[in-house]
């Protein structure tokens, strides 16, 4: 395997994952892989739903941080733990983000679209009363608007995101009916130095046939002249770590990438691949 890192995955501290933040790690070393990013979630002013009611989505990241260091330590001849951070973007979270990302020196943070007005397209609710089209483009711009007001992050997260929950997922779905809203985030990532990552749980878990974003966004962002993209598996537990990789590899190399990226103390380091 060409690809040696995973950076977005998750463990007990996110509200969505019963992982103990050991056990990604050694599944990580077992895997073969030499460096690695935990990036617990942190969902400011998330919404309250009935059946998520006890889940707690923003992070004590004093505690994630101890244990992380712990880790980092005992598995450090094994293997790089990266201390990271996904980041949930929207705009009554913006000076709570900004602070989180202030106040804690992180390797690296992913900013993430996981809510369009204050409902998570995860939700059936989020697709009835308007056509799909309708539906993806109010995600795309719902990410325009939210990196133009907010920039303390490295990698835009899982970008096509709302594919995964649309009722039809990605059989009707193709970037180019998106082209001018697509390129208007392209761009504005490229201007500003930031990067795209590969989420391979689209294919894994979600069923999809690409990962998100669709290969065709990724091509885009090398031709407008992007270069920062990492890859991560979005795992919620150690079996899920790297899992589809040989695609992203694939994806990658016929995007016209030698490499991807890693990142420490919030610098990005590429990595060639084999």
């Amino acid at each position: 395997m060409a690809i040696l890192a995973d950076f977005h995955m998750h463990t007990a501290f996110s509200a969505d994952s019963e992982a103990p933040l050991t056990s990604m790690v050694e599944g990580a070393i077992n895997k073969g892989l030499k460096h690695i990013c935990i990036t617990e979630h942190m969902d400011h002013d998330f919404p309250i739903y009935e059946d998520l009611e006890n889940l707690e989505w923003e992070v004590n990241v004093d505690s994630y941080l101890y244990e992380l260091l712990n880790a980092r330590n005992k598995y450090e001849k094994n293997i790089n733990v990266g201390f990271g951070i996904e980041l949930g973007l929207q705009e009554s979270a913006f000076r709570a983000n900004a602070l989180t990302a202030k106040g804690h020196e992180f390797d690296f943070i992913i900013a993430s679209i996981h809510l369009v007005n204050k409902v998570d397209p995860w939700l059936p609710e989020y697709f009835e009363g308007r056509s799909e089209r309708d539906s993806f483009e109010a995600y795309f711009k719902a990410i325009k608007s939210n990196i133009d007001r907010f920039n303390n992050f490295d990698v835009l997260g899982h970008m096509d995101y709302v594919v995964r929950y649309a009722p039809d997922k990605d059989s009707n779905y193709s970037p180019i009916d998106y082209k001018d809203l697509i390129d208007d985030i392209l761009t504005s990532l490229i201007e500003n130095e930031k990067g795209i990552e590969i989420n391979t749980s689209a294919i894994y878990k979600s069923g999809l046939k690409d990962p998100n974003p669709h290969p065709d966004i990724i091509k885009r962002y090398k031709e407008l002249g992007g270069e920062i993209i990492t890859i991560g598996s979005d795992a919620h537990k150690p079996e899920h770590i790297a899992l589809s990789f040989d695609r992203a590899e694939e994806i990658l190399k016929e995007c016209g990438f030698n490499y991807y990226a890693t990142f420490e103390q919030r610098v990005a380091h590429f990595n060639k691949l084999s």
